[in-house]
């Protein structure tokens, strides 16, 4: 119920542009409206997280670094014991690489990203401009995005089929054709825009049964960033955690619950999600996502 309190159902709004600043479609979400895909910013779904956990469960600044049977190696030098490890610790993953030596590879986008705060305050004509969801914007060789969080801050970024290493600044300086309104949402972010390089793991990444060490999220299947990887993350752990419960004496048992069906599961999701990536790659993006949205025949 708390998370439902924390979701924002006005967040399934969306508009998409094209680069002349041309508006291609617009859906505003209703008051009443079912909430079939709200958006939760991550900070207040990582706190009702913790709330929940009894104190002193997390044991922040422990840094993993390797394994030896079943003893934790963290960088303080300290050690721990476990009958459980599972690695949740994303796509650069040191737990994976006890149960696979495949590593992620470039995808051939990065995404350049920034923010602005306290949008409706200081620049309220850009925050209408984006509005209350999504904002994509399709140009010739790039994306334009914002996302407006519950916070008042707007999320930016730009993706761009390039070089892992490209200048930011090559990305955010816009060609000549696209609209000013964009170089002015660009120019409105307070923080220098960083470049992250976007990887994946092959789709259907399986790894040999190990006793007592298990995956989740971008550590097993680091895939498109569409927002699905998130969710199948939440899954995995809510899996996971029916497994254990449903096998409290037999950790090994529930592995053999949680990992065939989390592989099926994520692979499919995954290959949707390479479509989806796919769909939303220049140069006729915006039309591909129009048919998608059955806003064009």
């Amino acid at each position: 119920m708390a998370a439902r309190v924390a979701a924002r159902r006005e967040g399934q709004d969306l508009r998409i542009l094209d680069h002349t600043g041309t508006m291609l479609l617009q859906e505003d979400t209703p008051d009443d409206a079912p909430m079939l895909r709200p958006e939760i910013d991550r900070a207040d779904l990582r706190d009702l997280l913790l709330r929940s956990l009894p104190e002193g469960t997390v044991r922040w600044g422990s840094v993993f670094t390797h394994a030896n049977g079943r003893t934790l190696h963290f960088a303080d030098g300290s050690t721990a014991t476990y009958d459980l490890l599972v690695g949740a610790d994303g796509a650069n993953s040191r737990v994976r690489r006890l149960l696979t030596g495949t590593e992620p590879s470039y995808e051939g986008k990065v995404i350049v990203h920034s923010l602005i705060r306290a949008a409706d305050r200081r620049h309220p004509e850009l925050a209408a401009m984006v509005g209350r969801g999504n904002y994509w914007v399709f140009g010739p060789d790039r994306m334009l995005g914002a996302q407006r969080n519950g916070n008042g801050m707007i999320q930016v970024s730009i993706s761009i089929r390039t070089a892992a290493d490209v200048d930011p600044a090559a990305v955010t300086d816009l060609p000549g054709e696209w609209a000013p309104q964009f170089r002015r949402l660009l120019a409105a972010c307070d923080e220098p825009f960083v470049a992250r390089p976007t990887y994946l793991l092959p789709i259907g990444l399986r790894w040999p049964r190990r006793s007592g060490v298990t995956l989740l999220g971008d550590a097993a299947h680091l895939m498109p960033s569409h927002g699905e990887g998130a969710n199948q993350a939440m899954r995995d752990a809510a899996e996971l955690a029916a497994a254990i419960a449903a096998h409290p004496d037999d950790l090994d048992a529930a592995l053999e619950q949680y990992e065939p069906a989390m592989y099926e599961r994520t692979a499919a999701v995954a290959r949707r999600s390479a479509q989806v990536a796919e769909m939303m790659s220049p140069p006729d993006a915006a039309q591909k996502v129009l048919r998608f949205f059955g806003a064009v025949e």
